[in-house]
């Protein structure tokens, strides 16, 4: 069944309907249609060392993981037993394996079966069943990703913007900051928000001082989307890589800022900023200067977005051609997992 079609040409296309950011129905499908079949960002691979454990979108899909690490190589596994469902390992720890706290099962740090006890004369024991399931897990520069039942191999998600983008002098950033915001929106009006430059001389005043508007560009890819600012001077000021459906890479010559959208309802989502800096002397300058700011003047339309959507006089709306690119490549996306 198709529920959404958006033009392809984006001077014909109209906008997802208002439905999709209202009715319950589309938000619940979102969780298996969308969220489960694309990559999640899981920290980084120097944040830990040992065994980590984490959920995945927490409050949407709530899968348990456990990310292992052995000699350098890491792993993704349910935290689930395979006896009786107990979640395994509840904080980060370096154990020599891993051991249910239930009734005793082991399993190596690669998730095997070891041993279990008062299991004599058990039939057919141990099986593949009786490991824990490995998890797709992919590493992008330090960051990790996993995904429950992925549509791509995450280089797909990815490939274009690494050709861009040097990532050799982000290679040591280091976290300096982390901090959650609670926005009264859908996540898509939010992400929709991200994807397009139209709204910043109208929104953020002080960001249009720092970039020429006129030369703001943006690409499209096949799972993600790439926009560029340019200072006056017609330096890149700032990359910013969307990777469908939720996730957000600002590169600012200081270093990243990751955003991670997790919807909670269709009426609301939290948005976690993660701030890794590379060059502290030019920390907070240029277009990646005051973001609390510009998060809250961003927060404050989308919300007004939220509201305006349940009128009975909005339905859909069209797309400017040369700014809202990354909006329209979003909602076909979309529209194309929803099917």
């Amino acid at each position: 069944m198709t529920f959404f079609q958006v033009d392809p040409d984006i001077r014909m296309a109209k906008t997802l309907p208002s439905e999709f950011y209202t009715d319950e129905r589309f938000f619940e499908l979102s969780k298996d249609r969308i969220f489960a079949r694309t990559w999640q960002f899981a920290g980084r691979e120097d944040e830990f060392d040992g065994l980590r454990p984490l959920t995945l979108l927490p409050g949407l899909l709530d899968e348990p993981l456990l990310l292992s690490k052995v000699d350098d190589r890491i792993h993704c596994l349910s935290n689930v037993c395979t006896h009786r469902g107990k979640i395994i390992v509840d904080e980060p720890c370096r154990p020599n394996l891993i051991r249910c706290g239930y009734h005793g099962r082991r399993f190596s740090l690669d998730g095997k079966f070891l041993s279990m006890p008062e299991f004599e004369g058990v039939e057919n024991f141990p099986a593949e069943g009786d490991n824990l399931s490995a998890v797709p897990l992919a590493r992008w520069a330090s960051f990790l990703f996993a995904s429950v039942d992925p549509v791509a191999a995450f280089e797909e998600f990815i490939a274009e913007p690494s050709k861009r983008i040097e990532l050799t002098q982000y290679s040591k950033a280091e976290l300096k900051a982390s901090k959650d915001y609670e926005v009264n929106a859908h996540w898509a009006l939010y992400c929709e928000n991200y994807l397009e430059g139209f709204h910043i001389p109208f929104v953020h005043h002080s960001l249009n001082e720092v970039l020429d508007h006129g030369s703001y560009s943006t690409d499209t890819f096949r799972y993600n989307s790439l926009q560029t600012g340019y200072d006056k001077e017609g330096r890149v000021a700032a990359f910013y890589l969307f990777v469908f459906p939720n996730l957000m890479f600002n590169f600012y010559p200081w270093g990243i800022s990751v955003n991670v959208v997790r919807p909670i309802d269709r009426g609301r989502s939290v948005v976690s900023f993660l701030t890794y800096v590379s060059d502290e002397s030019r920390f907070d300058e240029g277009a990646g200067k005051d973001l609390h700011r510009v998060e809250l003047e961003d927060e404050a339309v989308v919300e007004s977005v939220q509201k305006g959507i349940r009128s009975r006089f909005y339905t859909q709306g069209r797309y400017s051609p040369t700014r809202e690119k990354g909006t329209h490549h979003f909602h076909r996306l979309l529209a194309e997992f929803m099917e």
